[in-house]
C-alpha cells in the first residue's frame, strides 16, 4: 500500500510519464512474442501490444478528468 500513496503523491505529470514508461515496453514485449501464437507477424504483434497497453493511461486520464 506504500507503493500507491508514493504514485498517488506524484503529480499528474509524473504519473502519466511513470505509466507509460512502465506499460509500453511490457506491452510491445508481449504483443510481440505473443504474436505467432495467434498468427500473427511479431511486429504488427508489438504494435496490437502498444495499444493494450495504452489502456491504463486512458484510465488514468479519465480518473483526472473526473477529479476536476
Amino acid at each position: 500500500m506504500a507503493l500507491l500513496a508514493w504514485f498517488e503523491a506524484l503529480s499528474f505529470q509524473a504519473q502519466l510519464i511513470l505509466v507509460a514508461v512502465v506499460c509500453d515496453p511490457i506491452g510491445f514485449a508481449a504483443g510481440y512474442l505473443l504474436a505467432p501464437e495467434f498468427g500473427v507477424e511479431p511486429i504488427l504483434g508489438g504494435a496490437y501490444g502498444l495499444v493494450i497497453a495504452s489502456l491504463p493511461l486512458s484510465l488514468l486520464v479519465l480518473r483526472e478528468a473526473g477529479k476536476r
